[in-house]
């Protein structure tokens, strides 16, 4: 499995030498080309998720590209992919089926979304008549003219400008134009995707294929049960048929994977040289953490299942049954994840804290891994704006020079 777990950390961007320059704008863009999406996440106690993600690929880099990329240049846009999410912008015909069939299925969600936008059909209305006329705009713009209230247990209960705008968004009515002190600015789609936007109608046989083929590239090795919760879960059916196609095309090739789960296993037709590479050994490994969001880790069972790691985020834990620590960000290590940091920024003094570290079973190093996870700490304390690091709680023996 040692060349499964090196080719699935190459193709996600996670190997190779450190940089030695700032990345540029370009180089951003190419890694949420490589990996096809980044999810969003509002939890910011190191950084937002979608900043650690690539931060762990590229080094501390210059997070106004982002936006950049994002509301300027507009090569990327913010839809649904596995979660909220980056997407791209030449993907928009895989992900406006989704919008095409948003709430129109006959489950109890479906039924309830489409039966509340009949019933508030005039704040719907009213809404994009405001976009039209005066968008970009916050939610807090709309004024909450709605028949019925949604009504549910958790936080989006009788927040009813709020709903509207995430199925308006859903139905690909409405984008994220920008953010403003957090908040999210709305606008008509067709104001928010450039005039080169590819528009084509794919049909579900070819926008799954398109899906898959994009998820294998970006997965190294996989399975269709690695495929299916990659990129667009639960928008994958016909996935065999689609891989079986792929395979016919010469798109994705069949390779043979002797000490893992039973097959089949694919690699794209591009990643054949790199596979080649890494099975010689020719690769350079490295230290970073991963956000618990991590595109590389998001698939909870494979992650088992490839590296061994039985992950849980503990966010929603109360603080006496956690385990590893409110954020515990994975540490990968060459193709393994052999440990866990729990870390939060303390703003007040400036300083990344390092509440507590684990080790994996069987993972533990000695000086130089310990010295590799500072250096990984410390790159990342200058991406945060931190001037240190400070360990404010347990570390493995077996690090704890390193990181003291």
């Amino acid at each position: 499995m040692d060349v499964v777990r090196r080719a699935a950390v190459v193709a996600q961007g996670l190997a190779g030498p450190a940089r030695r320059k700032r990345p540029n704008r370009e180089a951003v863009f190419d890694m949420v080309r490589q990996l096809r999406c980044v999810q969003l996440d509002p939890i910011s106690v190191v950084a937002r998720s979608h900043r650690l993600v690539l931060w762990s690929r590229l080094g501390p880099y210059d997070v106004a590209d982002v936006d950049a990329l994002l509301f300027g240049e507009r090569r990327l846009f913010e839809y649904w992919a596995h979660a909220a999410s980056i997407v791209l912008t030449q993907d928009y015909p895989i992900h406006r089926l989704r919008m095409r069939d948003y709430a129109r299925g006959d489950d109890l969600w479906d039924r309830r979304v489409r039966d509340w936008m009949q019933q508030n059909d005039r704040l719907r209305r009213s809404v994009l008549r405001q976009l039209r006329a005066r968008g970009p705009l916050s939610s807090r713009a709309f004024e909450d003219r709605v028949e019925a209230s949604w009504t549910s247990t958790g936080w989006t209960n009788e927040r009813n400008v709020e709903r509207m705008l995430s199925f308006l968004w859903g139905q690909g009515r409405i984008l994220v134009a920008g953010r403003s002190g957090g908040q999210k600015l709305w606008d008509l789609a067709e104001r928010c995707l450039p005039d080169w936007t590819p528009r084509e109608r794919l049909s579900q046989a070819q926008a799954v294929r398109r899906a898959a083929e994009i998820s294998v590239r970006a997965l190294g090795v996989s399975r269709a049960a690695h495929v299916r919760e990659y990129f667009v879960p639960g928008r994958f059916p016909g996935l065999a048929e689609a891989l079986a196609a792929l395979e016919r095309s010469g798109r994705i090739v069949r390779v043979d994977v002797t000490d893992g789960a039973p097959g089949p296993w694919f690699v794209h037709v591009d990643n054949l040289p790199m596979l080649g590479r890494v099975a010689s050994g020719e690769w350079e490994p490295r230290t970073t953490l991963l956000s618990p969001f991590d595109n590389m880790i998001r698939d909870r069972k494979r992650t088992l299942e490839l590296f061994g790691l039985d992950y849980r985020v503990e966010i929603y834990v109360p603080k006496a049954k956690r385990t590893y620590g409110y954020y515990a960000m994975p540490v990968l290590h060459g193709e393994r994840l052999i440990g866990r940091v729990d870390s939060a920024v303390d703003r007040a003094n400036g300083r990344l804290v390092v509440n507590a570290a684990h080790a994996e079973p069987g993972a533990h190093g000695g000086r130089r891994t310990g010295d590799a996870i500072a250096g990984a700490l410390a790159s990342l304390a200058e991406f945060v704006g931190a001037s240190g690091v400070a360990v404010a709680g347990p570390v493995p023996a077996v690090w704890a020079r390193s990181l003291r």
